[in-house]
């Protein structure tokens, strides 16, 4: 993979070209309206079931995510656009009505908290924003928030999602709730951090927007305007396929879809799919809203973390504690003061020995009530005071502060303890993370690995550490059993993974992950009211009974970062929200169902799948800020963005009959207003529902549009990045499966990796970006896309490689020239009856062709390439070579470029066009030609006549490489000719294998199972024996060689040893070749029978064997 940077273009010249009739077939393309589709009528399809509709008048519907609107499109976006893209021109090809279409998505906060942005700007620099000084702001900068990134920086957040053990808040992490997870969100750069721009105004400078012109933006509308088009023009020099009169924007920009997504909203509503009620929320203070996915600048994907609060009240403060919250008596005014520890096992709290604080932090002392006062991080306390645990909501009231150091030796209370009568005391831990949790660590070593080495640290250096050893003087107490690790699971893994101390991070992170699943998953209660039963079972009724009797609290926070777009830091909220139910049992079984039947491509995306169906549940689906479509019976609340964006892929299907442009202002096909749209068309439309009686819309009209939506839907693919698992595609499935029958739910959805360029993460920060717009300027259209396709088809992230753009463009100027000079001279080319290479050279075509259908059909468009282009060519090269003597066949070479234009058309049609139309005089576009299906299939015994001389033509070169080589070593062999003068070579062809070698064979086959696949071993030394052969030195080794051709080729194919075209014509063929190439005095070819007894070498005319001859040299 290259991992070089960006390159430099010496000369343009043969881009220029390549780039001037590009533009040419992209202009008659739109003329033509030739990605136009529609279903076949109302009439042609009468008397038809659904299933002969589709066979008569076949169909392909693919899309992708639609965009959002508030930049360019970036070549990350190309990348993922180009799965479908391609796919389209390979469908075109195989006559079915491809529909591609393209929407623009606008809703939620990024284009409103921008153009607030500006507005704030315009306040502090004037309307132009010439009060802006850089020196002056570098020394005294204006507090604001950090600029939003744009939708053409690669550098915006992505997420994987893991399925591992959560931990609690030490640096190394802890314990674990079942089945939960830790998504690993990579951090979405602010634009500040990314750019190196501070300022709003400067991220739009940036993107190519006129100093003048950024005051415009200051409306969060004027985006849906000025982006749009750009990415229309932006796709339209990349040759794309699509239908933009089904293009459209979300929210009641548009009011059609707006109606739309009213209907869907309403129907999931009406069936139970959206609720109302309390629940932890991502939520963002500053902008009073929660705050979703695509509201985030970081921590996209990362959901609320749900723990228990243990309340641990103090009894006895420490000597250096002591004296400070004397001195804070009026302020805490009789509160009871409680260290809270988050803990996610609270069924191992019976096996407390002691709690942990770090004395690297600092803590607060903060009021919850008029009662109590919790020791704890102010980032935890600010998270509480949105889920009840404040007399006033969002109020954090912090009454003191105290260093960790200080709180260590303190006694306090540890609920449902069987330790010294529940109390222990407070040791110091310096890797608990101020990050997570709450910096309070309650201590059960009998079950956490960091605990117990930790607590044995301690009691080994209690003087270092500066603590009474009684304080750490409690032994672990056995609380759950495993059958693995017995009572003390804990102390097993740390003797058993030879960690010595605290520090040992690696080795402690693994036994977690043990322990935890460990005790979960086979664990056994040992203790507590609950003893006897499993674990699993155990934990919900534990964490019940502990809250039950004031002994803890629920507490959650989000799982990382989380930085809202207007960059607030986000906490978890408890709130009366609008959310759709995900994760309720019935529902999910009819989304596992889908994801069931749905091809997925790869493995990887399966599993994805399934991993977040097992945790996804309640998403809010509500916000008051941004831009949005109005919740119907709720209208103080938006539709969050995520939430309107999963079954837009059916609005396609009927767009353009409703509207003429993406604003929904002109007309479309049929005269239908939106206030027409109302609930009862929609389920009419699309669930079939009964025709609406109040509806003024003519009968056919609506018929129409059911047509539309049942001929085009389901879509047979939607390719996206695979950071949209755990959000994005996950809701498609769940809606599709809650709204449409099964015979409309996705065929298939496809993801892909990331894209680097040149081998790096694309990155403004770091210079390594391009725009789709900036690829396809700097290399064309047609090299862009073939470096698209050859950059990778896995879930694995792909790479972009400028260096095979910039060979891509020089191969496509060579190659169209020489396809230009083949016909203008095609008089001078060779007609007639066909020879051995030209039968080589047209099966070899042929083969290529069906191998590249089976890579398009598989969508590996790496491996279509590959095949439908470069080793075309290459064949093409061999075939030039070996008729260089007497000239190539002139239906062949025409054959070979017409085919040339057809197999790359899918990936490269400006280069199809060009050679379809300019050089083979086609009077239609290359966009309508079929795939070129071969009339007979491939006849694999030329093809393996030809595969014989290519390796015979091999072998003599090695050959001779090999003894010229001997000859460079002064104590080398003897030598039978001089390679450096005249020469010819005799070859021997051999029509029978030795004797020894078939009875070698038939051994093998009286010992083989066909029915197990399977050669007895033993039978074969016995058989060996038995006839005599195991004393021969060849005999076994030759077994063990023809046994792995049986893996390689199956068994039939290995037992049959003959060659199924004649050696002897073959080679007396290619004979005047051998000697052009080889430059050769001359070939002579014998049998090697014939051969034996005229003086040549006995031991090489003995080597020789069928599809195997032997050959030697000789000085003429």
């Amino acid at each position: 993979m290259a991992t070089t940077g960006p390159i430099e273009l010496a000369q343009t010249a043969k881009r220029d070209s390549l780039q001037e009739f590009e533009k040419k077939y992209q202009a008659r393309w739109q003329a033509e309206r030739i990605f136009e589709v529609e279903a076949p009528t109302i009439e042609e399809c009468k008397g038809l079931t659904p299933t002969e509709i589709q066979e008569k008048y076949p169909k392909w519907f693919g899309n992708f995510p639609f965009p959002y609107m508030n930049g360019s499109l970036h070549l990350g976006h190309a990348f993922t656009i180009s799965k479908i893209e391609f796919a389209a021109g390979f469908q075109r090809m195989l006559g079915k009505r491809v529909l591609f279409p393209h929407g623009f998505h606008v809703t939620g906060m990024p284009i409103k908290a921008a153009s607030d942005k500006i507005i704030r700007e315009m306040e502090l620099f004037g309307e132009d924003f010439s009060g802006f000084n850089a020196q002056e702001e570098a020394i005294h900068p204006h507090p604001h928030p950090a600029p939003t990134a744009t939708e053409d920086d690669p550098d915006r957040a992505s997420t994987e999602k893991v399925i591992i053990p959560a931990t609690d808040n030490t640096a190394s992490g802890a314990k674990q709730s079942e089945g939960a997870r830790v998504d690993k969100a990579k951090k979405g750069k602010q634009a500040a951090k990314a750019t190196g721009l501070q300022y709003q105004f400067q991220i739009m400078e940036s993107i190519g927007v006129p100093r003048e012109d950024i005051k415009k933006f200051a409306d969060p509308y004027y985006w849906l305007e000025y982006f749009p088009p750009i990415c229309i023009a932006d796709h339209g020099l990349f040759g794309t396929r699509i239908d933009w009169r089904r293009s459209f924007l979300t929210t009641d920009a548009n009011p059609y879809y707006d109606a739309f997504v009213r209907w869907q909203i309403n129907l999931l509503y009406r069936l139970q799919k959206i609720k109302f009620g309390e629940r932890y929320t991502i939520y963002s203070p500053k902008d009073g809203q929660p705050c979703m996915d695509h509201d985030r600048s970081e921590g996209e994907a990362l959901g609320p973390q749900e723990y228990t609060l243990i309340k641990m009240p103090v009894i006895e403060f420490s000597s250096s504690s002591h004296s400070i919250f004397e001195a804070a008596k009026d302020k805490l005014n009789g509160r009871k003061v409680s260290l809270v520890a988050a803990t996610l096992r609270p069924e191992t709290m019976y096996g407390q020995t002691n709690c942990f604080v770090s004395p690297l932090l600092d803590y607060g002392v903060f009021a919850i009530n008029d009662q109590e006062a919790f020791v704890c991080t102010h980032r935890s306390a600010r998270n509480m005071a949105f889920q009840g645990n404040s007399a006033e909501k969002g109020k954090v009231t912090q009454l003191l502060e105290i260093n960790g150091k200080d709180l260590v030796g303190t006694k306090v209370g540890a609920p449902f303890c069987l330790v010294n009568n529940g109390e222990v005391y407070v040791l110091p831990m310096e890797s608990i993370l101020p990050t997570k949790g709450t910096g309070v660590v309650t201590s059960v070593p009998s079950d956490s690995p960091d605990d117990y080495a930790t607590l044995m640290d301690l009691r080994k250096k209690a003087e270092f550490y500066k603590i009474d050893p009684k304080w750490a003087s409690f032994d672990p107490l056995p609380v759950i059993s495993t059958p693995t690790y017995g009572e003390m699971t804990a102390p097993a893994l740390v003797q058993k993974l030879k960690i010595n101390s605290p520090k040992d991070a690696k080795q402690l992170a693994d036994a977690k992950e043990i322990a935890y699943k460990e005790g979960f998953y086979n664990g056994t209660m040992l203790v507590g009211e609950y003893k006897g039963l499993p674990v699993q079972e155990a934990k919900a009724k534990v964490r019940e009974s502990m809250i039950q009797k004031g002994g803890a609290l629920a507490y959650a926070e989000p799982e990382g970062n989380v930085v809202s777009r207007s960059g607030d830091e986000c906490v978890v909220a408890l709130m009366d929200q609008w959310y759709l139910d995900y994760g309720e049992p019935t529902w999910r079984a009819v989304a596992e169902k889908l994801i069931a039947k749905m091809e997925t491509y790869n493995a990887e995306t399966r599993n994805g799948f399934e991993g977040v169906l097992a945790w996804l549940n309640k998403w809010a689906c509500a916000r008051t800020y941004g831009l949005g479509s109005k919740i119907p019976w709720d209208p103080q609340f938006l539709v969050e963005s995520l939430s309107d964006s999963t079954i837009y892929m059916a609005y396609y299907t009927v767009a353009h009959y409703l509207h003429g442009d993406i604003t929904g202002t002109k007309p479309g096909l049929l005269p239908i207003k939106p206030e027409q749209m109302t609930d009862q068309v929609w389920e009419h439309i699309f669930r079939d529902g009964p025709l609406p009686t109040d509806s003024d819309i003519p009968k056919e009209h609506l018929a129409q549009l059911q047509h539309s939506f049942n001929y085009f839907y389901p879509f047979d693919i939607r390719s996206s990045g695979k950071d949209l698992i755990p959000n994005h595609l996950t809701f498609c499935v769940y809606n599709h499966a809650a709204l449409f029958p099964e015979s409309k739910w996705p065929l298939s959805i496809r993801t892909n990796g990331h894209l680097m360029l040149n081998g790096q993460k694309m990155s403004k920060s770091k210079g390594n970006t391009l725009t789709m717009r900036q690829g396809i300027e700097k290399f064309g259209a047609g090299a862009t896309r073939l470096t698209l396709a050859d950059a990778g088809d896995g879930i694995e992230d792909a790479n972009f490689d400028e260096k095979t753009a910039n060979a891509s463009i020089l191969r496509l100027h060579t190659l169209i020239g020489w396809c230009e000079e083949q016909e203008r001279e095609k008089n001078k080319l060779r007609t007639g009856e066909k020879n051995f290479h030209d039968k080589v050279f047209e099966e070899e075509i042929k083969r290529l062709i069906n191998t590249t259908y089976k890579h398009y059909e598989a969508t590996n468009y790496k491996d279509a390439l590959k095949y439908g282009f470069y080793e075309l060519q290459s064949a093409r090269d061999w075939y030039r070579e070996v008729t260089s003597d007497v000239g190539m066949h002139a239906d062949l070479v025409h054959y070979w470029i017409r085919i040339s234009a057809l197999l790359i058309l899918p990936i490269a049609p400006h280069f199809s066009e060009h050679i379809w139309t300019e050089i083979l005089k086609e009077p239609k576009s290359v966009q309508y030609a079929r795939w070129p299906t071969p009339s007979s299939p491939p006849d694999h015994i030329i093809l393996d006549a030809g595969a014989y001389v290519r390796n015979i033509l091999k072998s003599m070169r090695d050959a001779e490489v090999t003894l010229l080589k001997k000859m460079g070593k002064a104590k080398g062999p003897a030598v039978t000719y001089d390679p450096k003068k005249p020469r010819s070579i005799r070859v021997y062809v051999a029509t029978a294998f030795p004797e020894w070698q078939d009875k070698c064979v038939q051994v093998v086959k009286d010992a083989y199972d066909a029915e197990k696949d399977k050669v007895d071993d033993v039978k074969v030394r016995s058989l060996l024996t038995e006839r005599g052969l195991i004393k021969d030195k060849r005999a076994m080794p030759f077994v063990q060689a023809f046994k792995k051709r049986m893996g390689q080729f199956g068994a039939t194919t290995a037992f049959n040893r003959t060659v199924p075209f004649s050696e002897l014509e073959v080679l007396n063929e290619i004979a005047p070749y051998l000697k052009k190439s080889l430059n050769l005095v001359n070939v002579e070819v014998y049998l090697a029978d014939d051969a034996k007894g005229k003086g040549f070498s006995a031991a090489i005319i003995e080597s020789a064997e069928p599809g195997s001859p032997a050959f030697e040299y000789w000085n003429v």
